[in-house]
């Protein structure tokens, strides 16, 4: 039997719908390891046990849509409760201070900016497809079945820089390194798409839900 089928109840997620990003793939996804996903597009009660704040596109719009619905203040107040949220690329990103795409002001959750890859001409920008990632020591439940060298699956131009460089979780070569993942508390974010990386990146959404089940 696969963890995800021995959680009960199951986590109750509130997938963010703020008029972009890849909600449904994000949505299956979360619901065959073992979720009970719903499509949120303006602040709810607390009847949800995880938040996820997908992403594709511009910060900038990302950005506005999430002050246009109000769950701009509810990510930030979430978070601050350290109730368990996943972030997913431009879900990472706009957790920052500031974004050099548009000079983007984020939800300023975490200190730091997200910066343009400024890399040897040769690679090209986007960083799109396959590359591995180096996890930080610790990680508990959501480390399970995981390893560095492990391959998830990367579309971006930009990259976060955090200034408090203990939330790093994971990081990535490219032209040199980078962070591809932050944790803290029960916040956790990638700029890699699990949904899109096959049995390691449903593996690590597997290992999500049963953190927020086992109250992790």
């Amino acid at each position: 039997m696969k963890n995800s089928e021995s959680i009960s109840p199951r986590p109750r997620v509130a997938v963010l719908d703020y008029g972009m990003g890849n909600l449904r793939s994000v949505a299956k996804a979360f619901e065959r390891e073992g979720g009970d996903v719903t499509i949120v597009d303006r602040p709810a009660g607390g009847e949800w046990d995880a938040m996820v704040l997908p992403g594709v596109g511009a910060l900038g719009d990302c950005v506005d849509g999430l002050k246009q619905s109000g769950l701009d203040r509810w990510i930030v107040e979430w978070i601050a409760a350290d109730r368990p949220f996943f972030g997913i690329c431009l879900g990472l990103q706009a957790l920052f201070d500031f974004s050099e795409e548009g000079n983007v002001e984020g939800l300023g959750v975490f200190p730091g900016r997200v910066l343009r890859f400024r890399i040897d001409p040769s690679l090209k920008v986007p960083h799109m497809g396959w590359n591995s990632v180096s996890f930080s020591t610790g990680g508990g439940a959501l480390r399970a079945d995981l390893s560095d060298g492990d391959q998830f699956y990367f579309d971006h131009t930009y990259h976060v820089v955090p200034d408090d460089k203990d939330i790093a979780w994971c990081s990535t070569d490219y032209g040199g390194p980078f962070v591809s993942g932050v944790r803290r508390g029960k916040c956790v974010a990638t700029q890699f798409h699990p949904e899109k990386s096959q049995a390691k990146g449903l593996q690590m959404y597997r290992n999500f839900l049963m953190d927020t089940a086992l109250g992790g």
